[in-house]
């Protein structure tokens, strides 16, 4: 992997959303194979019970707010599935079908191997998760809805306009239907990962411009790449949560956690089952996730 502290980031910069999405997409279709090799896959090969760690601790979470708290039986959308681990997990822990969404036609293809090859079944939709209802349509028709929308680690960030994704979670669930998400949260995101000490280095409020990135390197996995442009969107707490409760989704559940299932600064250390915390202390001082369950109500007078 490159050296953290050579990556620089530029804010505020002036890139339109399909330009942004091209090179996002460039820069995720080479992690693919460098995620392939990275995310132990011969886990699930090697014991049919298991699951991913991000979903095994966003279980916890989301079973309490469903039917008989269980996923058994149920119809889940999984938004930003790339090469589904994630997935396949869902569908193994009781979800009675599974479709995941991702722009990245390699990881889709990654996740259809990986499903295949596990004897999960499981559709695949490719394209922008901010216009996932017409992908599903498309793909599935007009009247597949789902008990469950579920997104979880490194998702947001990547996009421009969070109005627009809280309308297709809402478009996507049915009367009763619950969305689950679990990610990075912002806060963390304003400091600087390179130093030894915690010091707020970016933006914590969103205005609709992106961070611009130039990182050869991937948070797993050997290698590096080539198409080293993204660009990230930050994105308040409060926007969030804003965004969804407009859609028409009422919140029940929020959770702000002390760990991380990815390794965002160098001097964080592991705790297990792949959660890394900043150490000492400092665990205390800044979150590293945020979770948040909301209800689509049965009616729109509910």
């Amino acid at each position: 992997m490159s050296d953290p502290s050579a990556v620089e980031g530029v804010d505020g910069v002036d890139v339109g959303w399909e330009d942004a999405k091209a090179a996002n997409l460039a820069n995720w279709e080479e992690r693919v194979p460098l995620h392939v090799e990275g995310y132990g896959l011969n886990s699930f090969r090697d014991d049919p019970a298991h699951l991913s760690s991000v979903v095994r601790t966003d279980l916890e979470m989301l079973t309490p707010h469903l039917p008989e708290g269980s996923l058994e039986g149920l119809d889940l959308c999984h938004l930003q599935c790339h090469i589904g681990t994630d997935t396949v997990s869902l569908a193994r822990a009781g979800a009675a079908r599974v479709v995941g969404v991702d722009f990245s036609p390699s990881a889709l293809t990654a996740a259809a191997g990986l499903a295949d090859e596990l004897g999960v079944h499981a559709d695949w939709v490719q394209g922008d998760v901010l216009e996932a209802r017409a992908l599903v349509d498309a793909a599935l028709g007009e009247d597949t809805l789902f008990d469950v929308v579920y997104t979880s680690i490194g998702t947001i960030t990547w996009l421009a306009d969070l109005h627009a994704w809280a309308r297709q979670i809402e478009a996507l669930l049915k009367p009763g239907g619950v969305f689950y998400i679990r990610d990075s949260h912002p806060m963390m995101f304003t400091l600087d990962e390179r130093r030894d000490d915690l010091t707020m280095a970016f933006r914590y409020f969103g205005d609709g411009r992106p961070m611009q990135w130039d990182d050869a390197s991937t948070y797993v996995g050997d290698g590096t790449i080539a198409a080293t442009r993204t660009y990230d969107y930050p994105h308040a707490l409060s926007e969030v949560v804003t965004v969804l409760l407009e859609a028409g989704l009422t919140l029940e559940a929020m959770h702000e956690g002390r760990t991380l299932p990815w390794h965002f600064a160098p001097r964080m250390v592991e705790v297990g089952d792949g959660e890394f915390a900043f150490p000492g202390d400092e665990a205390e001082r800044v979150p590293c996730t945020f979770t948040l369950v909301a209800r689509k109500p049965e009616s729109p007078l509910d």
